[in-house]
């Protein structure tokens, strides 16, 4: 006689209680902090490699609420890294943000996730960033983290820098009026001879790493507990095994954006043309007009490949490359040269 084998419903709701078991088990959690952690509003700014993982080990340790920005697509080269995101999400070229939604409502269905598939500016910040806890930099440059920094502490909002690439990875926490901010440790953007992702490459491993650690102090202040967060600047080198630690326990003496309260990456009226981590491509993005995506799709379809999913549409004439999206913002692909990707949108999208 066969054997039967107990079937588990499927559709059926999956109680709290079971589901943050071990996490309410750990003494730094409990019940009341996991009860915290549901009141919780996490912002994730960019949801790349270290966004994909951040949004995903928020999700599962049960933050309420969680607003995702980002302003880029789903590409194969992204499935190396980016763990939220399939094969399907690449073919169909879908806003991370929105694939991000989606994966993520099927990992828990009880929190809120919130999909802004835009490029975080000073027009817009406030309105994205509103009510949210606590703010996560998952970008791949420095112009946007300096624009976090400055709305941060004007706000008083906490925030998590992390950085990774090659085999390294970075955090810090900047809370307001208490530690360093941004600036504090770096007056200026680094310059010269830069790594970034194009150029030394990246180990899923050190994107999991940054994703981990800030997402752990998150979970530190979500709780109510941000005297336990750590107030060093860390990097971790997981290939050579090399740590370093900068204190970041005090705001530095002088510093422009604490003590002055010069916020100039808030009050400016538009930003300088971002090459992409990566990515052979330019973001213009001083075109905020609507762009009707059906009609842009009839008026190229003559001149090149194209591809539309409601949310994006995306032009194919070798060896470029041009993503549009609804607000006019525009990735060209296959040039890091501002004046060709500037010449490129005026002559297919308009000036």
């Amino acid at each position: 006689m066969a054997s039967e084998v107990d079937a588990t419903p499927t559709g059926l709701p999956i109680e709290d209680a079971e589901r943050y078991s071990r996490q309410v088990l750990f003494r730094g959690i409990g019940a009341e902090g996991q009860k915290k952690l549901q009141q919780g509003h996490a912002a994730v700014i960019g949801v790349g490699a270290t966004g994909a993982a951040t949004a995903g080990l928020l999700a599962r340790a049960g933050v309420g609420r969680l607003t995702l920005i980002d302003r880029d697509f789903v590409e194969p080269s992204n499935l190396q890294r980016q763990v939220l995101f399939d094969e399907d999400d690449a073919r169909a070229a879908l806003p991370k943000a929105e694939a991000a939604r989606q994966h993520l409502a099927r990992i828990n269905s009880g929190i809120q996730v919130n999909a802004q598939v835009a490029d975080l500016v000073p027009a817009n910040i406030s309105a994205l960033l509103e009510g949210a806890n606590i703010v996560l930099d998952c970008t791949d440059n420095f112009e946007t983290r300096y624009l976090l920094n400055d709305f941060c502490v004007r706000e008083g909002k906490p925030w998590i820098y992390a950085a990774a690439v090659g085999s390294y990875a970075a955090t810090m926490n900047i809370l307001p009026q208490e530690t360093a901010c941004l600036a504090c440790i770096f007056p200026a953007a680094p310059s010269g001879n830069v790594e970034t992702c194009d150029t030394a490459g990246i180990l899923s491993t050190a994107v999991n790493l940054a994703a981990s650690l800030q997402t752990t102090e998150a979970l530190k202040f979500l709780t109510g507990q941000p005297e336990l967060m750590r107030r060093t600047l860390l990097s971790f080198d997981l290939w050579t095994g090399e740590r370093s630690e900068i204190a970041t326990a005090h705001p530095r003496k002088g510093c422009d954006v604490c003590e002055a309260r010069s916020f100039r990456y808030l009050a400016g009226e538009g930003r300088p043309h971002i090459t992409l981590c990566g990515r052979n491509s330019v973001q213009i993005h001083e075109h905020h007009r609507p762009v009707d995506l059906l009609a842009l799709r009839d008026r190229l379809s003559p001149l090149g490949k194209v591809r539309s999913n409601g949310m994006l549409l995306r032009f194919e004439r070798p060896p470029h490359s041009i993503t549009v999206f609804p607000d006019g913002r525009a990735l060209v692909q296959g040039t890091t040269d501002i004046g060709l990707a500037r010449s490129l949108y005026a002559r297919f999208i308009g000036v």
